[in-house]
């Protein structure tokens, strides 16, 4: 069906560049003529170990056809097992853990918790993260968040760690944070990342004085930054962790681990959030084999390479067209900023073509940046394939002066 006559509501901003997809594997998608595309920004940046993953797709047969979904009365034994093995990732043996259906829903589960237990009002987090769509952590209403703008931090020359003694450091109102929600490197989708040395500051400023440390890893995690976690880049040791997307390679389930720290400050406290598929023993079937694959298959050690022959060949690219303004990446999540006007029209062009000839990545409504972000086990040639029809697409296109 055509999108002009459509019964579905679409995301707002994006165009579906594809009507007509029949079929995916791994990094390819098919339309209903046969003509193949590379998939780029594996889904929504979830399907972490490739469309139709053999693995996947026989725990969730099976576990289906056992017992798909329980109540709050009722469990099963896979629930148990896959929270174990989520909290190891992150080192929290003796922690808690939950399944829900969403980032969204896994960051502001965290988000909950944190408040109900923190002696100051406001949550600490980067002026420029996004941590879901709806909830306290979406409104980051003024009353209970101060968001902090660290683009002044970018640059930092100062060799010590951040104090009172630099200004945008003492801006930061301690005696009334009780939490911090990080997000390690996707920026609203913009790809920055923040100085090393600024989130251990305030990570470790806020757990001295006896608050919280969030993270919120539904779009870093599960390798999409070379390691397990995004945070593992910046050396800090969080309380909780919202995990998303890359963790049910496609299906709906995320999870929020608590580590033993966490859990202490809860007690018995109940954390006021429940929903009917809480907890689903499918949706932890799919967690705990993702983490298989992962380790067992070695796909994080192996996007490394991927990385780097990717983020190698566009800055060859960029040191031979001024279109590209910046590339900014980490494993396998990368954006592009290109010089355009103030309408990213340019932009948007470029992925159009991009996506007539055989290659889908994400272009933020009205943004001058490109993002890929494929599956861990996109191919080697693809990405070759694929920089090369970027470099032809930009020449063909020609240097440009539009300002951003």
């Amino acid at each position: 069906m055509e999108r002009g006559v459509s019964s579905v509501i679409w995301y707002p901003g994006y165009d579906v560049a594809l009507k007509h997809v029949v079929r995916a594997e791994n990094c390819d998608l098919y339309d209903r003529e046969g003509r193949r595309y590379v998939d780029l920004e594996s889904g929504v940046w979830c399907t972490s170990v490739g469309h139709g993953n053999p693995g996947v797709l026989g725990v969730m047969r099976d576990q289906a056809a056992r017992i798909a979904h329980t109540g709050f009365s009722f469990t099963n034994e896979v629930v148990e097992k896959a929270a174990q093995e989520v909290l190891s990732l992150h080192g929290f043996e003796g922690g808690k853990c939950v399944f829900l259906c969403s980032g969204s829903e896994a960051v502001e589960f965290g988000v909950r918790a944190v408040q109900s237990v923190i002696g100051r009002p406001l949550l600490l987090t980067m002026a420029d993260s996004y941590f879901g769509a709806y909830g306290s952590a979406h409104r980051k209403a003024e009353g209970e968040w101060f968001c902090f703008d660290w683009s002044g931090c970018a640059d930092c020359r100062h060799e010590g760690m951040c104090s009172e003694a630099c200004d945008h450091w003492a801006g930061i109102p301690f005696e009334r944070i009780g939490g911090f929600l990080f997000e390690p490197g996707s920026s609203s989708g913009l790809v920055r990342f923040p100085p090393e040395k600024l989130i251990q500051g305030i990570a470790s400023k806020i757990q001295r004085d006896d608050g919280l440390v969030l993270v919120n890893e539904v779009t870093t995690g599960f390798g999409r930054t070379g390691k397990w976690f995004g945070y593992q880049h910046y050396s800090v040791c969080p309380d909780a962790v919202a995990m998303g997307k890359g963790i049910g390679n496609g299906y709906p389930v995320s999870a929020t681990a608590f580590s033993p720290r966490a859990i202490r400050r809860l007690g018995e406290r109940p954390i006021p959030y429940a929903q009917s598929h809480q907890n689903d023993p499918v949706g932890a079937s799919i967690a705990l084999e993702v983490i298989r694959i992962l380790r067992e298959e070695e796909w994080i050690e192996r996007s490394e390479e991927i990385s780097a022959l990717l983020l190698d060949g566009l800055e060859t690219i960029k040191s031979r067209n001024p279109r590209i303004r910046a590339i900014r990446g980490r494993g396998l999540m990368v954006a592009v900023v290109l010089e355009d006007d103030e309408n990213a029209r340019f932009t948007k062009r470029v992925q159009q073509e991009l996506v007539r000839q055989g290659f889908v990545l994400a272009q933020r409504p009205g943004l001058n940046v490109l993002r890929i972000d494929p599956s861990l086990t996109v191919d080697r040639r693809d990405i070759g394939d694929f920089l090369e029809v970027f470099d032809r697409v930009l020449q063909e296109a020609g240097p440009g002066t539009g300002a951003v």
